[in-house]
């Protein structure tokens, strides 16, 4: 193929030299003489030639490749954390590959294979919807290959992991909706085997608790995508006791039960309030513009990977101790109020 990328092997053929010399020439080795240098140089950068990062890890001892698993990259949350670990890793020198798992538990399983034949140094990860069987990860682990998770962590497998503070975001945003007057609020999470439904579901109820508010089983419903507030929002607004506010697990779906009493001709916030989580483009692309929980996903990405770079710095160093040590971030979330909030 004429656009091919070249090879150093292609470089060694046009030159009339030997690949090792190409291949030393390239890396400034002062054996090879200055204007042999030169020459391959020049060559390679009249030619576009690339190196092949993954092929130079293969014949390395030293991986500099991250592997980084997101669940899926439509989710403004996720695009924000995968920029925060690609902005570190490049200052680091690290490259970074990334998959998504689709929120499929197969497919994860095979990108996790995929990275360790592809011999990362380590990997960032967030669990896919279906994930929740965890052997894969223990796997990597055992490889010697160093595992943060962030967001959906996964607590049956003993390693770092950087979260927002969930229960702190659910609660301030509950307790918000409470003091402006809501009663009967609905709370839309994802799977109930998911570390942050727990956590936002716990600081919904705490919060309902707090102001001594009835727990009716019937406003904890599993919704967390548009598509599925949309189905189910209007059933939900023609019961004879209607909620008075929804607290969603994230912002697809806040703005789907948005647009479903829109539909309906419910005033919002009126007559119904909404609250989010994430604070992404779509909360501020609605009218009204979404109350919601704000992530700070870069943070999250970079802290995640910090931790993974002195975890894998530990190992190449082989400090004593390096294996017993557990470090955990917690990033803090704020509440943002607009316009479907009174």
């Amino acid at each position: 193929m004429a656009n091919a990328p070249i090879t150093i092997k292609d470089i060694a053929l046009a030159l009339g030299v030997s690949v090792s010399t190409v291949s030393r020439a390239l890396k400034n080795n002062p054996d090879i003489s200055k204007e042999t240098r030169q020459l391959v140089n020049d060559y390679a950068r009249t030619h576009n030639y690339k190196p092949n990062v993954m092929a130079a890890n293969l014949r390395s001892s030293r991986s500099t490749v991250i592997g980084v698993i997101v669940p899926q990259l439509v989710h403004h949350f996720f695009s924000c954390v995968l920029s925060g670990i690609e902005q570190k890793a490049s200052a680091a020198g690290y490259t970074i590959l990334v998959a998504q798992s689709r929120e499929k538990y197969d497919e994860e399983v095979t990108i996790v294979r995929r990275f360790q034949e592809a011999r990362v140094c380590g990997v960032i990860a967030s669990l896919a919807k279906e994930t929740s069987r965890y052997d894969h990860y223990q796997d990597l682990i055992d490889a010697g290959i160093p595992v943060v998770f962030y967001d959906r962590i996964c607590t049956g497998v003993k390693t770092e992991r950087v979260v927002v503070d969930d229960y702190a975001g659910a609660f301030a945003a509950v307790e918000y909706l409470i003091q402006t007057g809501c009663k009967r609020i609905c709370f839309m999470g994802a799977a109930p085997h998911l570390e942050i439904t727990k956590n936002r579901k716990n600081g919904y109820l705490d919060a309902l608790h707090r102001y001594t508010i009835p727990i009716d089983e019937q406003l904890i419903i599993t919704c967390d995508s548009q598509q599925k507030a949309l189905a189910i929002t209007p059933d939900i607004l023609e019961r004879p006791n209607r909620p008075d506010a929804f607290f969603a697990i994230n912002d697809e779906t806040a703005a789907g039960v948005l647009h479903a009493c829109k539909m309906a001709g419910i005033r919002v916030p009126e007559e119904v309030s909404i609250c989010g989580f994430s604070d992404g483009m779509i909360a501020q692309s609605t009218d009204p513009q979404l109350t919601t929980v704000e992530q700070h996903g870069e943070e999250v990405g970079s802290s995640a990977f910090t931790i993974l770079q002195e975890k894998i710095e530990r190992q190449e160093g082989a400090k004593e101790g390096c294996g017993t040590l557990t470090k955990n971030r917690i990033v803090r979330t704020n509440l943002v109020v607009r316009g479907t909030t009174k």
